[in-house]
């Protein structure tokens, strides 16, 4: 049976009519933006009865509605009363979902994959929000027009994608380490393959024993860098798209993927990369770096310098130190990763049935501007003023109770945020691995703008492709066999149709020519 976590929110929050936003702003009203005075307008002439809008997303835990502070904020600034369910199962939620839209039991707002975007607007049920952006002007305004390209089809705008991310994932290495081997910190192929090889075989931690890898990481994401180096575009370790020279290009079809293949063999042969790579899942990669069995791994920040980390590193080791290492120059170039910008954090979207109900239709747009708004913005990001964050001018300043409360205050940021201020106020300590993380050298991915064509089943075709590349760089298929591996993709993997999607999709939104 199916674990779900499903988290009820109680119906019965009544708020009276007018009562607005100054505990959570604070601002004069002559101050407000437009997208407050919007929320405000719409609250005076409609009933002073709260319009109940049902919301549905994968996410964590919410907390009760009475203990909800950005709940019970943005219902006293919107007069509505929010209905939020969360799965934290994607699983779950795509079936919860596939129910209430088959069954006409539509949410007023709900979360789509590029897949279900597809789906659910072939078969009409969602609304088209062209016609209706003119009374979006803050969301636009806060989302950029990049994001507004990721929920269109067809022309049309039928999902609102959340404002993007920055990147998080780095090379790590450890600088003690190198300073105990007299190594400096790599910047070539060549040299990086020599420090892995010196903290596999040199006893880097000084105890005696040969009980060290130099690079773990899980699977082929582990090598992105490297891929980097030889001007291959991969994220997390699958093929995306790009453009180069004003060509769109597909990292298996790189000229340089070949190579990029052929020196991740070589690092593999050389034994000094963890020999469970393929079977890393999740934290165990990291544990292996915080425990000292690995001395370089390719990971978010998150995952080595947030506080709880820092302090199993320093349980283990006092002295242990690990620092980002720039991007690897290589004959490609020198890239740290493919950033698929075509990937939005989220897209919400609408059920054309709201049409029909006018009232509640322009709820759901006061929402997702307020969101966007100053005031709104800082609500979703940080709580409630005066109680999870002051200000210091403009500088917001966290409280502890942002720290104990916070966790769930991302499941409003129905329009995304302004993703480095955030993280740095959220994030001080880790603030310069962050900007370095967000800062490297990278390709543009195109990937996530695609919409899978009819007839190519890309969990067939992402299985033979992953088992393949497997092969060549563990040395169980030659190189030789690489062209043969593509026409098998394109001709029995129906992969061709993939690529001509692909090309198409880039050309519409105007990337190439």
């Amino acid at each position: 049976m199916k674990k779900k976590l499903l988290v009820p929110i109680l119906l019965a929050m009544t708020f009276a009519g007018g009562t607005l936003i100054a505990g959570c702003g604070g601002a004069p009203a002559a101050d407000k933006s437009a997208a407050d005075k919007s929320a405000e307008s719409s609250n005076s002439v409609t009933s002073i009865k709260p319009v109940k809008l049902d919301i549905l997303q994968g996410g964590g835990a919410l907390p009760p509605p009475d203990q909800d502070n950005i709940k019970q904020e943005l219902d006293k600034a919107l007069n509505t009363d929010l209905n939020q369910t969360v799965y934290a199962s994607g699983e779950d939620y795509k079936n919860q979902l596939n129910v209430r839209m088959s069954s006409g039991n539509f949410p007023d707002l709900f979360t789509v994959d590029r897949q279900q975007l597809k789906q659910l607007s072939d078969q009409g049920l969602l609304l088209d929000f062209t016609p209706y952006m003119d009374k979006l002007k803050p969301l636009q305004d806060f989302i950029g027009a990049d994001s507004l390209k990721k929920g269109m089809l067809n022309g049309k705008t039928y999902a609102i994608a959340k404002s993007p991310t920055v990147p998080y994932n780095t090379l790590w290495i450890r600088q003690d380490w190198l300073d105990k081997l007299n190594m400096k910190m790599p910047t070539t192929l060549e040299e990086l393959l020599e420090v892995s090889k010196a903290f596999t075989e040199k006893d880097p931690d000084g105890n005696g024993k040969k009980d060290t890898y130099g690079l773990t990481g899980g699977k082929l994401a582990t090598f992105d860098t490297v891929f980097g180096a030889f001007g291959v575009g991969m994220t997390f370790g699958a093929p995306t798209i790009y453009v180069k020279d004003n060509k769109l290009v597909n990292s298996l079809y790189d000229p340089g993927m070949k190579d990029a293949l052929a020196f991740i063999q070589k690092m593999i042969a050389s034994g000094s990369v963890d020999p469970e790579l393929l079977a890393n899942a999740g934290p165990q990669e990291q544990q292996k770096a915080i425990k000292g069995q690995a001395g370089i791994i390719y990971i978010a920040w998150s995952g080595l310098m947030k506080d709880e980390y820092v302090e199993q590193i320093k349980a283990v080791n006092p002295n242990a130190t690990w620092v980002q290492v720039d991007a690897i120059k290589g004959p490609g170039g020198k890239y740290a990763y493919a950033n698929d910008i075509g990937v939005a954090p989220a897209m919400f979207a609408v059920p054309k049935s709201l049409e029909k109900n006018p009232e509640k239709l322009q709820k759901v747009f006061d929402l997702l501007n307020y969101v966007s708004s100053k005031d709104g913005s800082q609500l979703v990001q940080y709580g409630v003023k005066g109680k999870h964050y002051n200000l210091d001018g403009n500088k917001v300043v966290p409280t502890d109770l942002m720290g104990k409360e916070g966790g769930y205050f991302w499941l409003y940021q129905f329009a995304g945020r302004p993703e480095m201020n955030y993280l740095t106020v959220k994030f001080a300590k880790q603030a310069k691995f962050i900007e370095f993380a967000s800062k490297q050298p990278h390709i543009d991915g195109l990937a996530g703008f695609v919409d899978l064509p009819n007839g190519y089943n890309a969990a067939d075709a992402n299985r033979y492709m992953q088992e393949e590349l497997y092969k060549f760089v563990y040395g169980k298929r030659p190189m030789s066999e690489y062209d043969s591996f593509l026409k098998t993709l394109e001709g029995t993997m129906n992969y061709k149709l993939y690529l001509d999607a692909a090309e198409k999709r880039v050309k519409e939104l105007g990337y190439v020519k």
